[in-house]
């Protein structure tokens, strides 16, 4: 009898539905703040819950119930589309000013193209005699089932793949480029984008194994198919709770995207190398002068101003001359002053952290983080055995 509430359908039901209310209201959130990337993972949460359908209604018992219906025409795969909302999902957030360009629908033509397919095999079949006597018509069977399916389970491995290969490039491109622009970048790491990454490509891998064991070496039953929804169900709500309740929307306005201005850079190498020890020399001594690093907030923009220095110039400088990027080169600074006060003996009157604080640095993750790159210990293990 459909509804059928078990063990399978009951848990289904309820993440799914919840998944959908997440649907909701990251929707209600791109309209009302027109952020672009709340639209995109939006739309890979209803497309996810879609998917999802076929499995919860079947356990809820309708293809017993009504053996008959023709929801098999309007359950389309979906992760044709699925693969390049993911790239433009992490693409909106990690660029600057990001705007969805004509050009990028061409990204959907595959998925666009199955949709409008298994409809004109509806439309051809719904018109041919027996048609509501049975669940899939003559196109259904003999084109969608037996040829095109077949190929999309290729397809879309092949196209996830691709595109999940191009978005972690993307995001590992975006954390290096912030490391050549910010010196504090531990809230602009966007964590939880790897963290969505990782689960979808955890979802890829389950989906693809259960295809080669179902396709190459035993047929998997309805009970065993469970599992990946139900994973699926779970990311989802992990993927909504996350994805609405991050504030990425700060990124939007950060313009830290350059090339080098070619009549600013030196033509030979006699004259880069002499303008390079000026320049680097000038570098330093304002370091240790007039000490910008204590900023917290401090950027390469920020410093080019500061130096009266072309900003490609100055990132060039830092790269070539102290053989660093802008982040390692600001938080040497910040750890070298935080050891000297130290050596002041300020952790008499001040805790670790609000000396760090003091030093330049915004956060306690980031401040034992780049204090034990730099000195390859802890600041707690530093003070124990180098200060009496």
């Amino acid at each position: 009898m459909f509804p059928n509430f078990n063990i399978y359908s009951t848990p289904l039901l309820i993440l799914v539905f919840q998944g959908l209310i997440f649907v909701g209201l990251l929707f209600v959130k791109y309209f009302k703040k027109k952020n672009i990337f709340d639209l995109f993972l939006g739309l890979i949460l209803l497309i996810v819950c879609y998917q999802q359908t076929c499995y919860t209604i079947g356990f809820l018992g309708w293809y017993n119930e009504f053996q008959n219906t023709k929801i098999n025409y309007f359950l389309i795969p979906m992760s044709l589309g699925i693969a390049p909302l993911i790239y433009f999902y992490v693409k909106s957030i990690t660029t600057s000013n990001f705007k969805f360009e004509k050009k990028y629908w061409w990204h959907f033509i595959p998925i666009l193209v199955l949709i409008i397919f298994r409809f004109f095999i509806f439309f051809y079949d719904s018109n041919q005699s027996g048609f509501h006597e049975t669940q899939n018509g003559v196109l259904k069977i003999s084109l969608d089932e037996t040829i095109i399916n077949p190929l999309l389970v290729f397809l879309s491995f092949a196209q996830m793949l691709l595109y999940l290969v191009f978005t972690f490039q993307l995001f590992y491109n975006y954390r290096k480029k912030i490391q050549e622009y910010f010196s504090n970048i531990y809230k602009l790491e966007l964590n939880w984008i790897l963290s969505f990454l990782i689960a979808f490509t955890a979802l890829f891998l389950y989906s693809s194994l259960q295809d080669v064991i179902g396709s190459l070496i035993i047929d998997l039953k309805y009970e065993q198919r469970w599992w990946l929804n139900i994973f699926m169900a779970l990311v989802v709500l992990f993927v909504g709770i996350k994805g609405y309740f991050t504030d990425t929307s700060k990124l939007n306005t950060i313009s830290f995207s350059f090339s080098p201005n070619p009549e600013s850079i030196p033509k030979t190498n006699e004259e880069t190398t002499i303008i390079s020890k000026i320049d680097i020399e000038k570098v330093s001594n304002f370091m240790s002068l007039k000490k910008p690093y204590l900023n917290p907030d401090l950027n390469l923009s920020d410093l080019a101003e500061l130096l009266q220095m072309n900003r490609a110039k100055l990132s060039q400088t830092i790269n070539s001359g102290f053989n660093k990027n802008f982040n390692d080169f600001v938080n040497e600074y910040r750890v070298n002053t935080f050891k000297e006060k130290l050596q002041l003996g300020e952790h008499k009157q001040l805790s670790l952290l609000g000396i760090a604080f003091d030093c330049g640095f915004n956060s306690k993750a980031t401040f034992n983080r780049v204090f034990k790159k730099i000195t390859h210990t802890s600041p707690s293990e530093f003070l124990n055995s180098h200060i009496k």
